[in-house]
């Protein structure tokens, strides 16, 4: 088994980033500048802002935190939105979910400008993507193909399957994985909470995807001897041995997933460090006036 380090291949395309930002503002252009809409003070979002606003710092960006309240209107976030949409030194720019429950996440997605929405989940973003086109990819998918292509990991031909539908992960890696690419060309099963048999289908992936939210729910009865596994799933479970008080666990079970995989990725270390650098390198390509192909 090899572990997918995605802490060190994120690092690895900082520094490429780095480099990319000094030869731009060496020739006289202003510093790519990404902005995060954080409403409320979850714990888990606020951790994942500041870990943006970080490697912001890191890579030598500009950023910009607009930090609302938790009963904050839908008016009031749409309207903060707005001024982002409107603001020329604003390159790219994310409002971090989940929203509270009382707002459309639909309606304020859709408010989003398609030509600054670097996380790639406005529907003209998604839709372009669909069709194969040049666009924003949305930031975790695009991550995991990254680790796959930087971890040379063959998938022409592959079966892939994908555990989880949401429009965030499971539907958009879905498709970047079956599409006529150097890292896709997969024959890909996408699965959900209604999907029958499900360990038989898994049994015959040669790449799970687990985007399903559910702790430790693939276990490695469900996993195949030589199979890659990419844990997308990150949750809080209480550990009162922990000073935090709490443990992170993935959507897999690495103990027993680890012993059949072939390559599998951690939680913490795995996808989530390559979603935050997914983020640099579409706020790179909306200040160069480029999109993602």
């Amino acid at each position: 088994m090899q572990l997918i380090d995605g802490l060190a291949i994120s690092k690895i395309i900082k520094e490429e980033l780095k480099v990319e930002v000094q030869k731009r503002t060496s020739q006289g252009f202003k510093r790519p500048h990404l902005a995060a809409v954080l409403v409320g003070s979850n714990g888990a979002s606020v951790t994942y802002v500041n870990a943006k606003v970080k490697a912001c710092e890191e890579v030598g960006f500009d950023s910009t935190l607009v930090q609302l309240s938790e009963d904050a209107t839908e008016t009031e976030i749409i309207e903060a939105i707005n001024g982002l949409n409107n603001n020329s030194n604003i390159d790219g720019y994310i409002v971090q979910l989940p929203l509270p429950k009382h707002i459309n996440e639909k309606k304020v997605l859709q408010t989003i400008d398609a030509s600054k929405d670097v996380d790639g989940f406005h529907p003209t973003c998604l839709g372009k993507m669909m069709l194969g086109l040049p666009t924003f990819l949305p930031a975790t998918p695009m991550g995991i193909i990254t680790l796959l292509e930087r971890s040379n990991i063959e998938t022409k031909g592959k079966h892939a399957v994908v555990i989880g539908r949401s429009h965030i992960v499971g539907l958009p890696v879905s498709v970047l994985l079956q599409r006529n690419h150097p890292f896709g060309n997969c024959t890909v099963t996408l699965c959900h909470s209604h999907t029958k048999n499900l360990e038989e289908i898994c049994m015959q992936a040669d790449i799970i995807v687990a985007a399903v939210g559910i702790p430790e729910f693939v276990k490695g009865s469900m996993v195949k001897n030589g199979a890659v596994v990419i844990d997308v799933g990150i949750t809080r479970v209480q550990d009162d041995s922990k000073k935090s008080g709490f443990r992170l666990l993935g959507d897999v079970e690495f103990a027993t997933a680890s012993e059949k995989a072939s390559f599998i990725t951690p939680v913490p270390g795995g996808v989530g460090p390559m979603t935050i650098v997914s983020l640099m390198q579409n706020t790179l390509l909306a200040a160069e006036g480029k999109l993602a192909n």
